[in-house]
């Protein structure tokens, strides 16, 4: 700590626990709020740049020693946000009252929070991340098994999507589950220590205090999701059963015996495509690295530089999912995958270069602390914006050169899988959010069982009869990303919302019939000005107001998708 940074400490020491007198006027508490920033950067900038470049090593090696390396960093990192003192001065300049300043109001309010959930004594800290990485490093290094032999999470999901024997179907998806047992007591031991800290600082559990934290209010959330859950039942439950017949008859059973290995995926949270038409066809041999590089230069946003530096293919070792990480705030983004040619592919590869050009986009001209998106929905809602596109036929036949008649052939089945995709994964992302909040209310409860009944609440999907085993565990974001995922959910409204403004105001179309936003400069100048360029100047639903003409409003979602 330098002694301009100790300097600024023991004088509000000085003022808070003697009493001595000093000036508190709004200017006085801005200058100090000033030094502090300058001198808490020059010592997190370095750390935090260290910790990415060895947070990208572990995920792109599976090094044990890189995994070290992360746990050691972020130690370092929550150390110094963890620091009372520290706390304590930022907590009395934010309960003097607004600053007049509302650009260095915002960098108050980050630094707030961000100390806030570090408020943890060192034994706590130190036990949180260790345990938080090993798990880490046992998912992604963990391999699973089929009739003695390893198989990819990519050939797991193969064998989900086209094999038609309920045997070899229920084999790989417990496959999929199998890593859950050898973390699973792990997470709920790192949930106990989250809710711990979260206790300390005077919240009841973790999960409350994450929402608190990231400016979102726990009733507002529910509430969202609530009335999701209620205007999605009629329609899903159609769906689902229209679905759960098509896939019965590919598997030459009765519908009422559809199991969870059944659906396409080990967790019914993507679409399967079963209607006639297996979008992957359009695909294959195609070039999914080059194609999402070609259509993000064609709105003006040009990624090569992102590219270049990514690691996008599998090999042994390496994170077998996909993430987009900054390194420096300063240019240097990159995006992990593991491309094959297939549609779920190109989705994922134009979502993680939605994260990415979110990233390299910024004004740098924006402080440091608020150069990144305003809210974590904020970017997962531009991710879905162009991860959508990977299923619009109009897209499809621009960027793949299909013919007038395989357009057609998408047409016949787009607009049910786009609606399939949104309601499946909307009552997904709702197990997750009910789950976990459960999960950190009482940790100690039945969990295999609080599982199986959110998701035959929230999926209608049947348990596995007698099943009691911690399937949930085998979802990361447990550990990763945790109280996170409803944040998902939020992305597609914002998503929705965004596209809605982007027809009618900048398009200036009547509706969004034919719109693929193919080599439209327009598109990603207005996303870059009013989303990418502000960085988290503004609150997230101020920038969503001032970047659509309104609040966060489902309306948008339910009147694109629910049909």
């Amino acid at each position: 700590m330098t002694s301009k940074y100790l300097a600024i400490i023991t004088l509000f020491l000085c003022i808070t626990l003697s009493g001595c007198k000093t000036d508190t006027k709004t200017d006085a508490n801005e200058d100090q709020l000033n030094a502090f920033i300058s001198s808490h950067l020059k010592i997190v900038i370095p750390m935090e740049k260290e910790a990415t470049l060895a947070e990208w090593a572990a995920a792109t090696t599976g090094k044990p020693e890189d995994y070290e390396k992360v746990t050691r960093i972020q130690l370092k990192i929550r150390q110094i946000y963890s620091d009372p003192a520290e706390f304590a001065f930022l907590d009395k300049i934010k309960k003097a009252g607004p600053l007049t300043d509302p650009v260095l109001q915002r960098q108050l309010d980050k630094l707030h929070n961000d100390y806030l959930v570090n408020q943890i004594d060192p034994d706590l800290l130190k036990q949180t991340v260790e345990l938080s990485t090993a798990i880490q490093e046992k998912f992604n290094t963990y391999r699973s098994q089929i009739d003695g032999n390893v198989v990819t999470s990519n050939q797991i999901d193969e064998i989900l999507k086209s094999q038609t024997d309920s045997t070899k179907r229920k084999t790989a998806w417990l496959a999929a589950k199998s890593v859950a047992p050898v973390i699973a007591a792990d997470i709920v031991k790192l949930v106990k220590l989250r809710n711990k800290a979260a206790q300390k600082v005077g919240y009841d559990n973790f999960h409350i205090l994450s929402l608190k934290a990231t400016e979102q209010e726990p009733a507002q959330i529910d509430e969202i999701f609530e009335n999701l859950f209620e205007l999605t039942k009629a329609p899903y439950a159609k769906m689902k059963a229209e679905l759960d017949a098509v896939l019965a008859a590919n598997c030459g059973i009765p519908a009422d015996q559809i199991m969870p290995w059944h659906y396409h995926d080990a967790f019914f949270q993507e679409t399967p495509l079963v209607y006639g038409l297996d979008l992957d066809q359009f695909y294959k041999g195609k070039d999914i690295k080059a194609l999402s590089a070609k259509f993000y230069d064609g709105i003006g946003l040009n990624v090569e530089s992102i590219l270049a530096v990514s690691d996008l293919y599998e090999r042994p070792g390496k994170n077998p999912h996909a993430f987009c990480i900054d390194i420096d705030r300063e240019g240097d983004i990159r995006i992990l995958c593991n491309i094959i040619d297939n549609e779920r592919w190109m989705e994922v590869q134009l979502h993680e270069l939605g994260h990415a050009v979110y990233d390299k986009f910024h004004d740098p001209k924006v402080p440091y602390l608020l150069r990144k998106p305003t809210h974590a929905f904020a970017t997962e809602g531009i991710a879905m914006f162009f991860g959508r596109l990977s299923r619009n036929p109009v897209w499809m036949q621009q960027m793949l050169e299909l013919s007038d008649e395989q357009r057609s052939e998408v047409e016949k089945v787009s607009d049910k899988y786009a609606t399939m995709k949104q309601l499946i994964f909307a009552r997904w992302a709702m197990v997750m959010y009910n789950f976990e909040k459960q999960l950190y209310a009482n940790p100690d409860q039945d969990l295999n069982r609080l599982w199986w009944d959110t998701v035959q609440k929230y999926q209608l999907i049947t348990p596995p009869p007698g099943r009691n085993a911690p399937d949930w565990a085998a979802k990361i974001h447990f550990n990763i990303a945790p109280c996170y995922y409803h944040n998902y959910l939020l992305g597609e409204l914002f998503a929705s919302q965004l596209h809605n403004r982007l027809v009618t105001e900048v398009l200036k179309l009547d509706s969004d019939k034919d719109v693929s936003y193919v080599a439209q400069p327009q598109v990603g100048s207005y996303i870059s000005e009013h989303v990418f360029a502000v960085g988290a100047i503004y609150n997230w639903n101020d920038m969503i107001e001032r970047a659509t003409g309104e609040k966060l409003n489902p309306a948008h979602f339910v009147k694109q998708f629910v049909k």
